[in-house]
C-alpha cells in the first residue's frame, strides 16, 4: 500500500488495486496512519512543485533548480504533454500561467485540491492530513524562494485551500481541527 512521493502517486491514484476499498474490508491503524502520512506528503510535494512550476514561469527559475528529467516526470504526471517548459517564447509562458492556461490559478488549485480530495477518499483524518501537507509544500517553496512566493502561487494555494476547506465542509467536518 504504498504511495509514492515522487509524483508517481498521481497514477498510483487511479490504481485502486493498491487501495483497500471503503467499506469492505477494515483497515488497521497502522495501515491508516501509514495513508495518512503519505497523503500529507504526497500533497506537500504537489503544493511545493506546483509553486515551483509557477515560480519559474514567471522568469525566476535560478532559484530552483530542480533536476530537468526528474521536473519532465513531474510536468508529465500532472498531465502536461506541452512544449517543453524551457523552450517556450514569452508569449507561450504566459499562456500557460494564464487564468485558463494549465498552470494557471484556476487549473492548478483544481490539481492540488482534487489531489487532496481525492486521495482522502471522505476519511476526515486523511483530509486534514492532506490540508496539512499542501500549507507545509507551501511553506517550504516560500522558504526555497526566499520570501514570498508571486501572487499566483499566493492564489493558486488559496483557492486550492478553500477548495478542500469547501469539500469538508460538504462532508460535514468542521474546517477546525477541533483536537488542536
Amino acid at each position: 500500500m504504498q504511495i509514492s512521493a515522487g509524483m508517481g502517486a498521481l497514477k498510483s491514484a487511479n490504481n485502486q488495486s493498491a487501495i483497500k476499498p471503503l467499506f469492505t474490508e477494515k483497515l488497521s491503524k497502522d495501515e491508516v496512519a501509514e495513508i495518512k502520512a503519505e497523503l500529507k506528503q504526497n500533497s506537500q510535494m504537489v503544493s511545493f512543485n506546483s509553486a515551483s512550476i509557477q515560480g519559474q514561469i514567471n522568469g525566476k527559475a535560478d532559484k530552483f533548480t530542480q533536476d530537468y528529467q526528474d521536473f519532465q516526470t513531474f510536468l508529465s504526471d500532472i498531465g502536461y504533454s506541452g512544449k517543453p517548459i524551457a523552450k517556450l517564447s514569452q508569449e507561450e509562458a504566459s499562456e500557460l500561467v494564464s487564468e485558463d492556461g494549465f498552470f494557471g490559478v484556476t487549473q492548478t488549485s483544481e490539481r492540488i485540491a482534487n489531489f487532496v480530495i481525492n486521495g482522502a477518499g471522505g476519511d476526515e483524518d486523511m483530509m486534514r492530513a492532506g490540508r496539512e501537507g499542501m500549507i507545509q509544500g507551501f511553506k517550504e517553496a516560500e522558504a526555497m524562494w526566499g520570501g514570498e512566493l508571486p501572487e499566483i502561487s499566493q492564489e493558486t494555494m488559496a483557492k486550492a485551500i478553500e477548495m478542500v476547506d469547501k469539500a469538508m465542509y460538504d462532508l460535514g467536518f468542521s474546517i477546525i481541527n477541533e483536537e488542536v
